[in-house]
């Protein structure tokens, strides 16, 4: 198995995968919401760097760390130059299938996303055309989508592992996009989603407002707010992908005590007020892709409760989106460790 590498405050995986972990505006869990922005990035520590202060499980698992405050919402972004499965679990249960964790791919139901073509995942796949935004809570509430598919809450964090396509079917698909290049030449090259700044949904600059959770257990990923948002089918054969993960990395997710304990580094301010955000008038997004398939919405996670279930009603202000703040994307017409997990 390849190595995973951070690159800034990236994480690259063997076979062309790159995510962000990205600071965002927490929804409110009732209604159906547009794209949120990206506030900037979560930084990422190694874990193996922080053999004296992290903790023996975090150790023994490897990966990388980062710092998030409790019911802070994230998102994760991607990019790949060529075509890669990714898996993506929260606390070891799939955010595409609702299946436990598993080290093979599937098609039925499809428990990972394909990159480039899916340029984000902000939640867990649990309606139609929609998802469940990924928000940060303690372990040990039964809050987590962990603790409420598999009845306990014992690996938190978030779990990544990524497969290459085959020889062959990575060679027939550098001979499409080089017939569609030469069918494009001297022309437009077709719908393809607008330029964005690293970190994607044009990669907005945070701005922060000072404050800080109280100290808090390790944290997992719970249900927020709803969102449109589309989890891409994948159309190649099942045959077209290699059997076993070039790569995987165990991100765990640290308070913000716990990043100061470890790192000896001040976790980021607290995210941005959202209505402020709001009132500013500043943007929210809408992805469509014409030529993709959403799949359908994984059992499992169709009845997670929101996370205000156990922590309360959300306090946090809200301002209703407008309109014109919505701008559309896409072709809309508008070396880290690995441990034992």
């Amino acid at each position: 198995m390849g190595q995973v590498r951070i690159s800034g405050a990236a994480l690259e995986l063997p076979g062309g995968a790159t995510v962000r972990f990205m600071r965002t505006l927490r929804l409110p869990e009732t209604g159906t919401h547009p794209l949120p922005p990206g506030l900037g990035t979560f930084p990422l520590r190694r874990v193996a760097d922080q053999q004296d202060r992290a903790p023996a499980a975090w150790r023994e698992r490897g990966g990388v760390l980062l710092p998030v405050y409790q019911r802070e919402a994230m998102w994760l972004s991607f990019s790949s130059p060529v075509p890669v499965a990714l898996q993506v679990g929260v606390g070891k249960v799939c955010a595409v299938s609702g299946r436990p964790w598993s080290d093979r791919l599937s098609q039925d139901p499809q428990n990972y996303v394909v990159l480039p073509r899916q340029p984000w995942l902000d939640g867990i796949n649990s309606g139609s055309g929609t998802i469940r935004q990924f928000v940060a809570v303690p372990l040990g509430l039964g809050a987590t989508v962990e603790g409420q598919v598999s009845g306990e809450e014992v690996w938190g964090g978030v779990q990544l592992q990524a497969f290459e396509l085959r020889d062959e079917a990575l060679e027939r698909w550098h001979a499409a996009q080089a017939a569609r290049h030469e069918r494009a030449r001297g022309g437009w090259a077709g719908a393809l989603p607008a330029p964005m700044a690293p970190g994607g949904k044009y990669g907005m600059q945070a701005m922060a407002a000072p404050g800080a959770a109280p100290p808090a257990p390790s944290m997992g990923l719970g249900a927020g707010g709803r969102m449109r948002q589309e989890v891409f089918r994948d159309e190649r054969p099942p045959a077209d992908w290699r059997q076993e993960p070039s790569g995987r990395v165990f991100v765990h997710l640290a308070t913000a005590p716990q990043w100061r304990e470890i790192t000896g580094e001040p976790a980021p301010d607290s995210p941005v007020d959202r209505s402020a955000y709001n009132a500013a008038g500043l943007p929210w997004f809408t992805y469509y892709d014409a030529d993709a398939e959403d799949l359908a919405p994984a059992g499992p996670l169709a009845d997670v409760k929101p996370v205000g279930d156990w922590l309360g009603d959300d306090q946090q202000p809200w301002t209703p989106v407008q309109p014109g703040q919505v701008k559309p994307l896409g072709d809309d017409p508008g070396t880290v460790a690995d441990g034992q997990w």
